[in-house]
């Protein structure tokens, strides 16, 4: 995410008519935001009044509508585990690099750099970039595409990072074929929802997992079969799968294993767990050494933001094949309270920030 910016810039195009120059306000030059100067809980987040940016000659300025919240703002905001400190790049190794907090955005173009041609202002966008959680948001021109018209701006919001996740998980690293068996466990979240949808899209056969009140949930977003975890155990080699998108982060690899085929792809999505230095990631490391030495493929997934990503998205949302699923949405103001929630787990689908 780029910090705020001074106000001094590359010239922007606005679409208003030139009737020479006034003075700002102070609130024209200013916006809200939420804002940390270290790492910790939800309480380093305070609502803050900031500069409000201006884009670089290949940047555009929203004006933030929604911005999502997934776990990979938690890591940024507790700057745990350690290792991320050092392998994320926009983050510092004592206090975030970056203050402003966010990354999912959706909202309208309010001014674009001189070298911008794909958007004008007044533009209805979603996408991605650093700082979605304030009134205004830059990024470049290739970090966000038109929002599809038959999605809200909180509905648009909830997908670039998780839809990325999703997308590059069963596309590219599962390789998932139609006529497949898939097995998506934690397939109310944010990951899990869009995994499932991804995998029945490409013509897979498609089986859930959740808890017992999320089990209709994952039927309807087009599950073939939902197993309750708190009833059955889906690693207990009774049932194989091809492919296995794991969002949930905790199962040891000779658990996952049991209930992959000979020839099957684990892959590994995040990682969850105890542990201030490596968190629940030891897994996402051991898989590609050990998948060096037996029948099957374990991946770790390390998904990026691609445009061309972002475009397929879009397209599969147009279609109606995508839907994605809002689990409760927050004031720009509550956002320590929305990731308290994220903390607790068991949402279903996406927390949206409506700014």
């Amino acid at each position: 995410m780029d910090a705020p910016r001074a106000t001094t810039s590359a010239p922007v195009t606005t679409g208003a008519v030139d009737h020479g120059p006034e003075p700002a306000t102070a609130r024209e030059t200013t916006m809200q935001a939420i804002v940390q100067d270290r790492y910790g809980g939800p309480d380093v987040l305070e609502l803050r009044e900031i500069d409000k940016p201006v884009p670089k000659d290949n940047e555009v300025l929203v004006r933030v509508h929604a911005a999502g919240l997934h776990r990979g703002d938690w890591h940024v905001m507790t700057g745990l585990p350690y290792l991320i400190r050092i392998v994320v790049p926009t983050l510092g190794l004592r206090k975030p690099k970056i203050p402003v907090l966010g990354m999912d955005v959706a909202g309208q173009v309010e001014a674009v750099g001189s070298n911008v041609t794909r958007f004008q202002p007044g533009d209805a966008v979603f996408g991605w970039c650093d700082g979605s959680f304030a009134e205004y948001a830059c990024a470049g021109e290739d970090h966000f595409t038109p929002k599809p018209a038959n999605l809200s701006f909180e509905q648009a919001a909830a997908v670039p990072i998780s839809g990325f996740a999703a997308l590059q998980g069963v596309r590219d690293q599962g390789e998932v074929q139609a006529g497949q068996k898939v097995l998506v466990i934690g397939a109310a979240g944010a990951v899990g929802s869009f995994g499932v949808q991804l995998a029945k899209a490409f013509g897979a056969e498609v089986t859930g997992v959740g808890s017992t009140t999320q089990v209709e949930l994952v039927r309807s977003i087009g599950a073939d079969d939902v197993i309750d975890y708190t009833r059955e155990d889906v690693t207990d080699g009774a049932r194989h799968w091809d492919v296995i998108l794991d969002t949930a982060g905790r199962r040891p690899l000779s658990q996952l294993r049991r209930a992959l085929t000979p020839k099957g792809t684990l892959v590994i999505v995040g990682g969850e767990g105890a542990g201030r230095w490596l968190g629940g990631f030891t897994r996402n490391l051991r898989a590609p050494l050990l998948s060096r030495f037996v029948g099957q493929r374990l991946r770790m997934l390390a998904s990026k933001p691609r445009q061309e990503d972002l475009q397929t998205l879009r397209e599969l949302i147009e279609a109606g094949k995508l839907t994605p699923l809002i689990a409760r949405t927050y004031p720009l103001g509550e956002v320590p309270e929305a990731i308290r929630q994220l903390e607790a787990g068991h949402t279903r689908g996406k927390i949206v920030i409506a700014v």
